[in-house]
Formats: structure tokens, C-alpha cells, sequence
């Protein structure tokens, strides 16, 4: 057999740093660009691919970052709903084109399947969260926990926000091949952004008809069928919280570990601090170990935080500690 004359397709992610918080732990008492790379593996070399990305959160940048990488094109398709800040880093990070058509992500993903690929004999659909080659990507997020916890063993849970469902599907994964299925995994949504939830309470899939929380990034209107058939599993708990402990979470984290997310990420780490993680696992004890999956930086300003302080801040948040930082900075509560 002749040998390939495919070349190596070099790796599109970095490595997860794991990070011990000392604040965190008082208080509580990447998938795209894998998918990018296997379509570039199925084609011949020098195939000249245009990739499409249906999302207006983390996994367009996700898109766009690894086709750039790869010296490939890649087009945004999203609804007139994007913040401007989003938009604006989509085009910064490098999209040939980026298009708004319909009031929601569903209208403007049918728009993208349905006329752009449609008129790109070369276009490559990416969806946001449900595929296999996504999920298989975030999953070595696990192997790199299993890696860097390795000297301290395993933990006794991991705590994720769902969305679609793309990272939660892949964290699954990662948990199953280094911990086996009995891993607690606390899935988290915000009020307003919870299909998830909601689909497990029906018992069958519902559609939000629209996200009304500041969780954006987890706007999905129905989470993938495979997300809400693993959610079932006896090791998972779906977690909600409201938007106000979402961005108690960002800003308190901000104040402790010097770190700035968006409250899609927000609201796992509020669970730490608002005393729900030790009534979920009331079992957790000073010695256990917690992994937080913060995930989702990119929709967020400081202007941003401060609008969330204002809003939410000086009502009840939890946990308060004065050897934690965050619990100086907070505002007292209102009566």
C-alpha cells in the first residue's frame, strides 16, 4: 500500500490549566477545533474547505480560531439577537464573513443550511454541540484533569454549565474513560436558559420559546437529544440557578481569583458559593476535591461586571467567609 500523502494536520487546542482555589474551596465548604480537524482529515489535502458556524457564543470563536489556524476560511451565521460585543470579536478573531439573519439561533442556523451551504459546494456545516467529533474534543479536557490531579487522586465531582450540551456530552465521555460512570457530574442552567432542566422534568424534550436570561451563551432553545438521554444518567444532577447567583458568581470570582467570566460560566461557580453545592452532595467533606469547568470568557466586559454589581449586588448571595476575598468586596445585604 502506497504511503499517504496526507499531511500532518497539527493539533488546534491548548492545554487546560487546572487550577486550585483556595477561595472557592472555603466558600463551598475544546471540541470545535476537533471537528475542524477531522473534516480536513477526510478530504483530500488541499481541498479547499469553508467552514460555517451556526453559534454566536464560544463555538463560533472555537470555529473560527482553528479553521484561521489551519488556513481555512470560516463564515458566521447568527441572529439579529447578538450583542454587539460579539459580533465585533467574531470579526476580530478573523471570519470572512459574518451574517445576521432571523430572531433566534434556530433561524439562522435553517438560513445557514439552507442557503449558504446550499450555494458553497465546498462549505462545512459546524454545529455548536451536537456531534461526536465535538464531544470526543472537549472529553480530553477530563484526560488533562486525570493528568494534573493524578499526585491527589480523583475527584468527587465535576461541576460544568450545559448549553446545547456539546461540552457536557464530552465531559461525560472524559469521566467515563478515566473514572468509570459512576463520577457525580452537576450539570448547571440558568433560569430562562433551561432546556435541559425542563426536558428531565417533562420527561421529554421541550423547546424554550425564547432565553430570557443574561446567561446568553447557554441560549440554547432545546438541548441536543443525546445531552437529554445522558442526563439521565443516575450520576447527574441538573442543577438551576437564577441570573442573580450567575453574576454573583462572575463577580466573586473576579474578586478571587483575579479572573473575568461570563455568567454561562458564572452560574457553576455560584453553586460553590451560595451554600447548594454541600445540600447537593451534603456528603462533600473539607478533603474533597471539586473540579469547576469555568468555560465561557468571551461574552464580558468590565462594564459589563459593574452592570451586574449594580443590579444584583447587596442581595443575599450565600456564603459569606472573611478569610474569602469576595465576601469583603460584597455588598451587605439589602433588608
Amino acid at each position: 500500500m502506497a504511503p499517504s500523502t496526507q499531511p500532518e494536520i497539527p493539533q488546534t487546542w491548548i492545554k487546560t490549566p487546572l487550577i486550585e482555589s483556595a477561595a472557592i474551596s472555603r466558600a463551598a465548604g475544546w471540541g470545535v477545533g476537533n471537528l475542524i480537524r477531522h473534516h480536513i482529515q477526510s478530504h483530500p489535502p488541499g481541498a479547499p474547505l469553508h467552514f460555517y458556524s451556526s453559534s454566536s457564543g464560544n463555538a463560533a470563536l472555537g470555529c473560527i480560531t482553528a479553521a484561521r489556524k489551519l488556513g481555512y476560511p470560516a463564515t458566521v451565521v447568527l441572529g439579529q439577537n447578538t450583542k454587539p460585543l460579539m459580533l465585533a470579536k467574531l470579526r476580530t478573531a478573523g471570519a470572512t464573513r459574518v451574517v445576521q439573519v432571523g430572531a433566534s439561533w434556530l433561524e439562522a442556523d435553517r438560513h445557514l443550511r439552507e442557503v449558504e451551504l446550499k450555494n458553497d459546494p465546498n462549505g462545512v456545516y459546524v454545529p455548536p454541540f451536537e456531534h461526536e467529533k465535538i464531544w470526543e474534543g472537549c472529553s480530553t479536557m477530563i484526560d488533562e484533569i486525570e493528568e494534573q490531579m493524578s499526585d491527589v487522586g480523583r475527584p468527587d465531582a465535576v461541576i460544568l454549565s450545559v448549553g446545547g450540551g456539546g461540552l457536557f456530552l464530552g465531559a461525560l465521555q472524559g469521566c467515563d474513560r478515566n473514572y468509570g460512570p459512576d463520577m457525580r457530574v452537576l450539570a448547571v442552567e440558568t433560569k430562562g436558559a433551561d432546556s435541559l432542566n425542563l426536558s428531565l422534568q417533562a420527561g421529554k424534550l421541550i423547546t424554550l420559546q425564547a432565553v430570557t436570561s443574561i446567561a446568553t451563551s447557554l441560549g440554547a432553545l432545546r438541548v441536543s437529544e443525546s445531552a437529554f438521554r445522558e442526563a439521565q444518567r443516575p450520576n447527574v444532577n441538573s442543577i438551576v440557578v437564577k441570573d442573580k447567583e450567575a453574576a454573583m458568581g462572575c463577580w466573586r470570582f473576579l474578586d478571587d481569583e483575579r479572573m473575568m467570566v461570563e455568567p454561562s460560566c458564572g452560574a457553576s461557580i455560584a453553586i460553590c458559593y451560595n451554600g447548594k453545592l454541600k445540600s447537593i452532595l451534603p456528603s462533600l467533606t473539607p478533603e474533597s476535591k471539586v473540579v469547576v469547568i469555568v468555560c465561557g470568557g468571551s461574552a464580558v466586559t468590565l462594564d459589563l461586571m459593574s452592570e451586574y454589581k449594580r443590579t444584583y449586588g447587596g442581595l443575599e448571595q450565600g456564603t459569606r467567609d472573611a478569610v474569602v476575598p469576595s465576601s469583603v468586596t460584597e455588598l451587605p445585604a439589602l433588608n
